[in-house]
């Protein structure tokens, strides 16, 4: 019977790749690098730094899993993203105590953003407004609000995976996501800020 390695669920590759055979982790590598390197990215919004995460988080598993210490039976994406998770809360500490984080990192959002494909110059300024002020409120949230809000709208992550990766229950998701709703709409009405076209 001639099998697809490509086909394996997650666990039967890593169970492969402790056996030594290094293809297998080669295809976990790209079945979830472009999720993991979205989620790191998404938060420390540097892509020097993403990477390096990226690569950390890789490393820290590839050394896991060959100390024979994985034990993570079916959940291989959520505890990528809880490494990765675990490494950017060191890259802030980290850039915290160099004092290197500017608190203004979300003003050049605006010159970044793609062009809008149709409406006028007009609607394309706008839109790049509303996109900035959403930006400094959801950076103005507590970390925890912000991070959940940040994996559900620019990640897309199911509040399952988001409670695996962060280590909370579901629950625990949902009010934190609630609680960073409310504090927007409450932060942008203090501040006259619109929120939609």
């Amino acid at each position: 019977m001639n099998h697809n390695p490509a086909n394996l669920p997650d666990e039967a590759l890593v169970a492969e790749y402790a056996a030594g055979n290094n293809n297998a982790f080669d295809i976990l590598l790209k079945r979830h690098q472009s999720r993991v390197f979205s989620f790191i990215y998404s938060l420390v919004r540097d892509n020097d730094a993403a990477n390096d995460i990226f690569q950390e988080t890789f490393i820290k598993a590839i050394m896991t899993i060959r100390q024979g210490r994985y034990n993570e039976s079916g959940r291989f994406g959520g505890w990528l993203s809880r490494i990765s998770h675990n490494l950017i809360i060191d890259y802030f500490r980290q850039a915290k105590a160099d004092n290197t984080v500017s608190a203004d990192s979300g003003d050049g959002l605006v010159f970044n953003r793609r062009e809008l494909s149709e409406g006028t110059v007009e609607d394309s300024i706008v839109a790049d407004q509303i996109t900035a002020d959403v930006r400094r409120l959801v950076d103005a949230l507590p970390d925890v609000q912000r991070q959940v809000l940040e994996m559900r709208y620019y990640q897309d992550m199911s509040f399952k995976e988001i409670a695996e990766a962060t280590g909370v229950s579901i629950n625990t998701a949902l009010g934190r996501m609630r609680y960073a709703i409310l504090n927007m709409r409450r932060m942008a009405d203090a501040h006259g800020i619109a929120l939609s076209v």
